[in-house]
């Protein structure tokens, strides 16, 4: 893994643990020489992490709709800024970059982004790792959803296997570099289709 995009809020959340994780992130992955990728803005989760990468000594590129550059959000002090069309340009510029995936807490746009990859990873189009830092058990309940999935009969074990998840930005980071994709179908049988 050399690019992870790293999805997480454009807001900073109430608890600081949030953004000392994304700090803590950001110097971690700057001090092993991997680049982040993440959504271009300056503020919350995100500029959190891209601020601490930097004054690491690390590589930052952002990817930025166009239509949010006009709300001066841009984080003008990275390496590169790309600039897309629109969201779903973004979600598609940054698959073309990356090795791998990594979500933080966020909102509606970071569990959009952390979805579409996970479906990408179940259809086999893509084959990276994707983790999910669950700092302070923010992923619990999207964690439960997924088990739950699988014992309805709607999610492959094997699919569920595909999401990494670790409150320790080592183990994790370890997870990742360890992954193996699924080999199975997205196909899920059940009795009644049998």
């Amino acid at each position: 893994m050399k690019k992870i995009a790293i999805f997480c809020g454009a807001s900073i959340g109430f608890n600081p643990v949030y953004a000392k994780a994304a700090h803590d992130l950001g110097v971690f992955l700057a001090r092993q020489g991997i680049e982040i990728i993440f959504g271009g803005g300056k503020f919350g989760m995100m500029g959190a992490i891209a601020d601490a990468a930097l004054k690491e000594g690390g590589k930052v590129r952002g990817v930025i709709p166009d239509f949010l550059k006009l709300e001066e959000i841009e984080h003008t002090g990275v390496h590169e800024m790309i600039t897309s069309q629109n969201m779903s340009d973004r979600k598609m510029t940054i698959s073309k970059i990356v090795d791998a995936y990594m979500a933080l807490p966020g909102g509606f746009g970071t569990l959009d982004e952390l979805m579409e990859v996970l479906t990408l990873g179940q259809l086999q189009i893509e084959y990276k790792p994707i983790g999910i830092l669950n700092t302070n058990g923010f992923f619990n309940p999207l964690i439960t959803q997924f088990d739950l999935m699988v014992k309805e009969g709607f999610l492959k074990p094997e699919n569920r296997a595909m999401v990494l998840e670790s409150d320790n930005i080592e183990k994790l980071f370890e997870m990742m570099q360890n992954y193996q994709p699924p080999k199975v179908s997205k196909i899920v049988q059940t009795v009644a289709s049998k």
